[in-house]
């Protein structure tokens, strides 16, 4: 039999090659919900990132569909309910892009904790501004880190090796597997007290909406800093300014947003934040083993063989 795969929002070359081999592939990059619904029932199989919403209409649409692939770790677009209703795997590239992203992380606390981006503008600017820029050092300090999965757990490893302590909250995660890792185990409100640095790598789920709000900062350190390239919503956008603010948040730096684009830009325009366009895993390396791992994982799906990551 062969198969029938839909890309909605492309794939490198390395991953329709392993596709091509076996099914008949339709890349239709951007394509808008209106025709996805359309075409949907067409397709055995499709494979989408993070712009492409499977909602429950689209999922009962699909007649034929056996998986959904999801090129990178967040699967909060797609309905898993109505997935798992239809009987239809929900599989994504778990690991694929955890250097990428844990590498930003630690290139944001850099620039967070020297104010690389404003030394560097006002060089830019013709100032020589040498005894306005004192910055701290991460060697000694505290590293809290909110889910602490593949991404989590690789910033922590990362973070010991420069000499940071590393505190760990994540309720579904082992405890002594934290502790194995070189992490302490604490509860919430543990670690936003005692952290110097809090990054955040958990998924978005509803129970986890605006976890960062103005209750939580409050309970935080003056002068903490914050990182978030895990998931919009998260973080409460307004929370976050109303800190900066205060002084309470000396310095944010955000890769992800509740809304992408943001709708108000006060704060992504704040002297106090960093702010890039959801890169986390855009690396050509990333991209390249996403694409490989999710080919691979969509084409065992539907032969019937065992998944590694698989959600549903």
């Amino acid at each position: 039999m062969t198969w029938k795969i839909l890309i909605t929002d492309g794939i490198e070359s390395a991953g329709k090659e392993i596709l091509t081999q076996e099914c008949i592939v339709d890349d239709k990059k951007g394509i808008e919900a209106a025709e996805l619904l359309q075409i949907i029932p067409e397709y055995d199989a499709v494979i989408i990132r993070g712009r492409t919403k499977m909602t429950a209409e689209v999922i009962a649409a699909a007649k034929n569909l056996k998986v959904i692939g999801r090129m990178g770790v967040g699967v909060d677009n797609i309905d898993l309910r109505a997935a798992q209703a239809h009987q239809i795997s929900v599989v994504n590239a778990a690991v694929a892009t955890t250097q990428a992203v844990a590498e930003l992380t630690l290139g944001f606390m850099f620039a967070l904790v020297r104010e690389i981006p404003r030394a560097d503008a006002s060089m830019k600017a013709g100032q020589w501004l040498k005894k306005e820029f004192n910055g701290a050092e991460l060697f000694g300090k505290t590293l809290g880190i909110i889910g602490f999965g593949n991404i989590g757990s690789t910033v922590g490893k990362y973070a010991q090796a420069l000499g940071m302590n590393v505190l760990a909250f994540d309720p579904f995660r082992d405890q002594a597997n934290i502790i194995a890792q070189g992490a302490e185990c604490v509860n919430f409100d543990e670690l936003l007290s005692r952290s110097d640095v809090i990054s955040i790598h958990a998924p978005y789920k509803e129970q986890n909406h605006h976890l960062i709000n103005d209750e939580a900062f409050a309970k935080m350190k003056d002068g903490v800093f914050l990182v978030d390239d895990a998931r919009g919503g998260i973080v409460d956008e307004e929370a976050l300014l109303r800190a900066l603010e205060s002084g309470k948040v000396r310095g944010a730096a955000l890769d992800v947003y509740e809304k992408e684009p943001p709708i108000n830009w006060d704060l992504v325009k704040h002297p106090k934040v960093i702010a890039t366009p959801h890169i986390g895993a855009q690396t050509k390396e990333a991209q390249c083993r996403a694409a490989v791992d999710i080919s691979t994982e969509v084409l065992n799906a539907l032969n019937g063989k065992p998944l590694r990551w698989r959600i549903c």
